[in-house]
């Protein structure tokens, strides 16, 4: 039996060439079969249909590449929940772009692993490169800032939670009831004490709660804001948490997962203005980078703030290499193998340059007004409130919790539609979170249709069209 070839090396491309072939075959006949932007039938069908289309994943004999590349990617892409479709709007599960793509393939067929330079001489040297440009977006105005790629916003947050307790010890977190779930679990994990949770009654952090929270609560604090919320993508007020806690002598970590990216919007950076009086940012860029994940960031002022995540294992950085002058990788992840998740952004940034991501962004954030006014000038549509970033929440007029959690999960059934749900004002709403820098009017307004029609069919006893 001939040894399977390899992806990398000067031979690999020639490798490669026909199983892409193949994979992106596959890939245009999975969308094909699934004709939407999910498959119907629930996880009912789709289980067992997936199950009966791969075959056993352990045969006796294999069956050869092509074959095996055929049939998986075919049964997944069947199967999958494709961001790129305009009605697969649920979650903050981004398209990722053609050109990341290609370039994730590259990293994959190379396979720098980043846990030492002799593995990685020239990733290394580009993640460096990337994450000083990254970290100077956020903070312009200090001489040395610093970022960590992770794999998205839950390890930098909990990245940030740990860097405050190596500075103060059992650092007490202050978040608001919008905050992101990893806050929490972020401080369960450290050993820290539970976060205090002030209310959001409008959605973003409540002032005054938060300034007497600060005034009961004894050192050291960290406040924990957000800068586009996972249920409705409000914004807390930066500037004014960031005023209180410079007032109280506590730190500020923002958690801007969400809306980070606005800073490379000359339209919307004003939203994110703030972000950089905070000790700590969290990004995502497969959120609104349009990146595969993962493709999160937490950024720093100064280098020397992840001093704390220095680490020492002898066969990957001795202390000889490091006075060589070999890189020293170890203190830049928790983790120990890593993929080199800088190129794909890196590829991204220069081609697409400033002008490109703003056109991106902007784009996507008109569509979701565009949503919204759709919304509000269709009757027996509420609108939650109009979006701030590209979130929005509407539901039927006049039903109940349990008809729009319904409607939620026949759309999802029927593989017509994939929405999210969030609670706020105390009501269940459907929520599209717009990620799909190509989706059109057409798009929005057959979406709303399908909603329409949904709460029809309930009404009336039979499906949804």
């Amino acid at each position: 039996m001939p040894i399977p070839p390899l992806a990398g090396g000067t031979a690999g491309p020639t490798h490669l060439r026909p199983l892409l072939d193949t994979v992106l075959t596959a890939l245009h006949d999975g969308a094909a079969h699934r004709n939407g932007p999910l498959p119907a039938g629930g996880p009912d069908t789709v289980t067992p249909h997936t199950h009966h289309t791969t075959g056993p994943l352990i045969p006796d004999h294999g069956t050869g590449p092509h074959h095996a590349l055929r049939t998986l990617v075919t049964a997944l892409t069947e199967g999958a929940a494709d961001p790129a479709h305009p009605h697969c709007a649920a979650h903050l599960h981004t398209p990722p772009l053609a050109v990341a793509a290609a370039a994730d393939l590259a990293a994959s067929a190379l396979n720098p692993s980043m846990d030492s330079w002799d593995q990685a001489p020239a990733a290394s040297a580009l993640e460096t490169t990337l994450t000083s440009t990254l970290a100077a977006e956020i903070y312009p105005h200090t001489p040395h800032p610093d970022a960590l790629i992770t794999t998205g916003g839950t390890e930098a947050n909990q990245l940030a939670l740990l860097l405050a307790r190596e500075r103060h010890g059992p650092v007490q977190t202050i978040c608001a009831a919008n905050a992101h779930h990893s806050i929490t679990r972020a401080a369960w994990l450290l050993g820290l004490p539970a976060p205090v949770v002030i209310p959001a009654p409008t959605g973003v952090m409540d002032l005054p709660a938060l300034h007497d929270a600060l005034t009961r609560h004894q050192g050291p604090l960290l406040v924990t804001a957000t800068a586009g919320t996972t249920d409705t993508g409000q914004i807390d007020p930066l500037d004014a948490i960031a005023d209180l806690t410079t007032t109280h002598g506590a730190e500020l970590h923002i958690d801007a997962a969400y809306g980070g990216p606005l800073l490379l919007s000359p339209t919307h950076r004003h939203l994110v203005q703030s972000l950089h009086r905070a000790h700590s940012v969290t990004l995502d860029l497969h959120k609104l980078g349009w990146q595969p994940a993962p493709a999160g960031i937490l950024a720093v002022p100064h280098h020397h703030d992840l001093d704390a995540l220095h680490h020492q294992a002898p066969y990957l950085n001795a202390d000889d290499d490091t006075d060589a002058g070999l890189p020293d990788l170890l203190g830049r992840s928790l983790r120990t193998t890593r993929r080199p998740d800088a190129l794909k952004i890196a590829v991204t940034l220069q081609a697409l340059g400033r002008d490109g991501l703003a056109d991106l962004i902007d784009r996507t954030l008109a569509a979701a007004h565009h949503l919204a006014d759709i919304i509000t000038a269709t009757p027996h549509l509420d609108l939650y409130a109009r979006p701030t970033i590209s979130t929005v929440l509407f539901r039927p007029t006049d039903t109940d919790d349990t008809t729009v959690a319904t409607i939620r999960r026949t759309l999802l059934t029927q593989g017509h539609a994939v929405l999210g749900r969030a609670h706020a004002d105390n009501r269940l709403w459907l929520k599209a979170t717009l990620l799909n820098p190509h989706t059109t009017p057409d798009d929005l307004h057959r979406l709303t249709d399908l909603v329409t029609h949904a709460v029809t069919g309930l009404t009336e006893g039979s499906t949804p069209r």
